[in-house]
């Protein structure tokens, strides 16, 4: 970005001066030669300009009748034509009030005279250290803190050693010698305009391939290109409180798709859905179920209401309390236990709700354990029969 005076005193030659500087209005171009520019002036900002010349290694540009500036050609990637208006992002005034200009976005090779903090650079990776990069930029060796090589935690740094990157100047001391830059800096600022740009086309329902960026007890973070959103736990898998940990990790690639996009604040939200872009197993298991059928099951936990059973191919049912056995018990675990198997009646299926009512007192010989020992009541009912036999008993006993 500097403007080297050396080399624009060779090049220009007076008739060309008075050429070039006619079409930008008043002031001497020679007395801007003699002169190297200096870093005073109001900071860096971003103004529209118009093309007045091109010679050497710069673009002149107007603002005004009386206000011009220039702009290195490093800084475009194709050359401007005169009379064009652009955007450019004033760095500093010279000693002549000449606006020493950049490209939004450019990246150039940085000279140690002209280094400055805020200004992007292109840098080397030389090597790493216990605090993270060491950097080369203008022929000065430099650092680059771990926390500011990416947006992301990277878990080995050797990855950059030998890159080329752009990076912002964080810090500059000329006296000790020091550079800090970061180039999380310019992938956030790149970040900001991706996100923009992208925010305006999402829809609802678009599927994407994204990246996770983190994973949390209640869900995942992932990063679609420049917008990030969140993976509820819920919406990963049909299966049921799942450990986001166990299922994804950061860096895994997965597809996803929009389920929510709230804009009302001013950092958007976008709700990401897995589930929706994978056969819900239940669907399949219905068709092969079907009420008042027999099915085996395995108990998968207790509640205080009931027993849930899985019946295989991601289908899940409730046994309520009351329909696990034909007399009042205190607890389901009276009756049943985890990871026992037994056999269910099918009561209902509700496609809406994807609930399956099962019944254990319905189904014959429902308890596969066949060696469990019998309850107290039925140990009771055992005696009454063997006094009265097998017929009703009277007194509303049996």
């Amino acid at each position: 970005m500097v403007y080297d005076v050396q080399m624009a005193k060779n090049s220009f030659n007076e008739d060309l001066d008075k050429e070039i500087f006619s079409a930008i209005g008043d002031g001497s171009f020679a007395d801007m030669l003699d002169e190297a520019p200096t870093e005073s002036g109001p900071g860096r900002k971003s103004r529209s300009g118009v093309v007045a010349a091109i010679h050497g290694r710069n673009v002149l540009v107007e603002f005004g009748p009386r206000e011009q500036g220039y702009c290195p050609k490093s800084h475009f990637e194709e050359l401007p034509q005169v009379g064009q208006s652009l955007e450019f992002t004033v760095e500093r005034v010279d000693q002549d009030g000449m606006l020493v200009l950049s490209r939004k976005g450019a990246v150039h090779k940085a000279t140690w005279d002209a280094l400055e903090t805020g200004q992007v650079v292109e840098a080397r990776c030389t090597g790493t250290n216990k605090g993270g990069l060491e950097m080369e930029v203008a022929s000065h060796k430099a650092f680059m803190p771990a926390g500011q090589v990416a947006i992301h935690h990277v878990p080995d740094l050797n990855v950059m050693i030998g890159e080329k990157m752009a990076c912002e100047v964080i810090e500059l001391d000329r006296r000790a010698n020091r550079i800090v830059i970061s180039r999380k800096k310019v992938l956030y600022a790149e970040r900001e305009v991706a996100k923009g740009e992208m925010l305006e086309t999402l829809s609802v329902g678009d599927t994407y391939d994204a990246t996770i960026t983190s994973v949390q007890t209640y869900g995942a973070f992932a990063d679609i290109g420049g917008l990030e959103g969140l993976i509820h736990r819920s919406e990963m898998t049909w299966e049921r409180d799942i450990d986001p940990s166990k299922f994804v990790k950061v860096g895994d690639m997965v597809k996803v798709q929009i389920l929510d996009i709230d804009t009302t604040n001013d950092e958007p939200k976008i709700a990401f859905g897995m589930k929706q872009l994978i056969e819900d197993p239940f669907v399949s298991s219905m068709a092969a179920i079907e009420v008042g059928e027999m099915v085996p099951g395995t108990v998968t936990r207790l509640a205080d209401f009931g027993a849930f059973v899985d019946l295989g191919s991601g289908a899940e049912g409730l046994v309520h309390i009351s329909e696990l056995a034909d007399h009042r018990i205190k607890s389901p675990k009276d009756v049943v236990k985890e990871q026992q198997v037994i056999t269910v009646k099918v009561l209902s299926i509700d496609p809406a709700t994807r609930r399956i009512a099962l019944s254990l007192k319905q189904a014959s010989g429902n308890v596969e354990d066949e060696d469990a020992p019998l309850r107290e009541e039925d140990k009771a009912m055992k005696k009454l029969r063997e006094k009265f036999g097998n017929g009703p008993l009277k007194g509303g006993i049996g």
